[in-house]
């Protein structure tokens, strides 16, 4: 696992988030739209969205056709703007408008799951975060870097709690983004690159 690791992080030797955001506000903003879209077309309408909306309390009173209308190009526009506008209310009732810095008051907030959470606490407080998506799934299911990699609906849960028990927590954030990054470029869902892959000699489901 850690010589694999070691391998990643000489090929993605400077990972980041592909989320725009220059907030934590923003990072949450854009982790919540970019549920079942990519990261690439939520960076699109993330701009009008932020300008025209730049405070959780902003956001509370905006008109929901308005916000519909910006965000159409990411699909479920309705549902997303429901969530975000509902998001929004709640951080600034509760939090001042402020995003909290804890897991357990981000996830107590509406639509905020543990992924979410990680991704906001990694990349926007500097908070040990490992976020859990279906390329970190894919890539350490292939790699055997879980007890459960046979199975086609792995626990996110457990997934984040056994590889994350196996790496310092000031690698987590860094070790998701090289996974998830690795995912899309090399070990895809249907037509992994194994003939270019980095781990091929030691990847136990390479050809």
């Amino acid at each position: 696992m850690h010589e694999e690791y070691a391998v990643l992080c000489e090929v993605i030797p400077e990972p980041r988030c592909a989320l725009d955001f220059r907030t934590p506000l923003q990072l949450l903003i854009a982790t919540v739209l970019s549920a079942q879209t990519t990261d690439k077309r939520v960076n699109t309408v993330t701009p009008a969205l932020f300008a025209a909306y730049p405070t959780a309390a902003a956001l509370a009173a905006a008109n929901p056709q308005e916000v519909e209308d910006i965000i159409h190009p990411l699909g479920f526009y309705r549902a997303k703007t429901k969530h975000l506008l509902g998001l929004a209310a709640a951080l600034d009732e509760r939090f001042g408008g402020e995003v909290p810095r804890t897991m357990e008051e981000l996830t107590s907030l509406p639509g905020v799951g543990r992924k979410t959470a990680n991704v906001v606490l990694g990349n926007a407080f500097g908070v040990p975060g490992f976020p859990v998506d279906t390329h970190v799934l894919r890539v350490t299911g292939r790699l055997r870097w879980r007890a459960d990699w046979r199975q086609a609906h792995p626990d996110p849960v457990k997934v984040e709690r056994e590889i994350t028990a196996c790496f310092d927590p000031s690698e987590w954030t860094d070790l998701s983004h090289r996974l998830i990054l690795f995912g899309r470029a090399t070990c895809h869902a249907r037509r992994p690159d194994c003939a270019d892959c980095p781990l091929n000699d030691t990847c136990p489901s390479a050809p």
